[in-house]
């Protein structure tokens, strides 16, 4: 009993897979039986927290009567837009700024305290220089990714070892040689990881991108909810914004598990 105790809880140590699977479903579970029996035994009123059955019905309701399934389309569209953009302009950036320290020296002083900006902050600029309507959307969602992208790949170009790089050099190879075989290689499955926070970062923000003139989009759907004062509605966002989210992240993992087989086998 004892060394199943300690096998089970120890440090750092991976679970069986099966143990793992069903200890996945244990919170949701316990969340969701407390949140029937909260809102099936009214012991809150309605408008404060609904029942799993009124979000069901609202969230058909979005999808029959809102057209959600356009929105959804509309939203994963922006964001996809805007990570491709962060991801085109940091990730050169960021391989220059982690091999070359002048280049870094140049640009430190100017990224590093963008990172501790709130972004939202930028609203009222983005909207002066880029209007109120897609172009000012993509923008923010742009900048929300890209500020913490950069120091993520700066980062990983730094972590690849010395030594593999040193004997690139004395094999001959020219420096941007040893960016393209040693540097890159060494360092891209830390990148692609990242794009799961990335890809959080941007949900997260694609609500508050949205806000500005609410017009399609998740954000037109949760402004929405607001303004007929419909909690199920509201509800229903959160969980369509959350179930999306973790499809995205799930895919991420899987195409990182395909890319670098290589890491999982060593």
């Amino acid at each position: 009993m004892s060394r199943r105790k300690s096998s089970l809880f120890s440090i750092r140590s991976p679970l069986p897979k099966r143990t793992a699977f069903l200890l996945g479903f244990v919170a949701p579970a316990l969340v969701l039986g407390a949140w029937c029996a909260v809102s099936y035994g009214h012991l809150v009123r309605s408008d404060f927290l609904p029942t799993p059955t009124e979000v069901l019905r609202g969230t058909l309701q979005l999808f029959i009567q809102y057209d959600l399934l356009t929105a959804i389309y509309v939203s994963t569209r922006r964001i996809a837009l805007s990570f491709l953009l962060a991801s085109a302009l940091a990730l050169p950036l960021g391989v220059l700024m982690g091999a070359f320290d002048p280049v870094n020296r140049f640009f430190e002083p100017i990224m590093a305290p963008l990172r501790y900006m709130p972004i939202s902050a930028f609203i009222p600029l983005l909207i002066l220089w880029f209007g109120i309507y897609e172009k000012e959307k993509i923008a923010f969602l742009f900048l929300g990714v890209f500020v913490y992208l950069l120091p993520v790949v700066v980062s990983s170009i730094r972590l690849v070892p010395e030594e593999l790089v040193q004997t690139a050099l004395t094999l001959g190879a020219s420096k941007f040689q040893v960016i393209r075989t040693v540097l890159l290689p060494a360092a891209l499955p830390e990148i692609f990881d990242s794009f799961r926070v990335m890809n959080a970062i941007a949900w997260t923000y694609v609500i508050l991108a949205e806000a500005v003139n609410p017009e399609h989009g998740l954000g037109y759907m949760v402004e929405l909810a607001r303004t007929h004062q419909n909690p199920p509605w509201s509800f229903a966002g959160l969980i369509v914004i959350g179930g999306i989210g973790l499809l995205t992240d799930f895919l991420i993992r899987a195409l990182s598990g395909v890319l670098f087989r290589w890491r999982e086998t060593a």
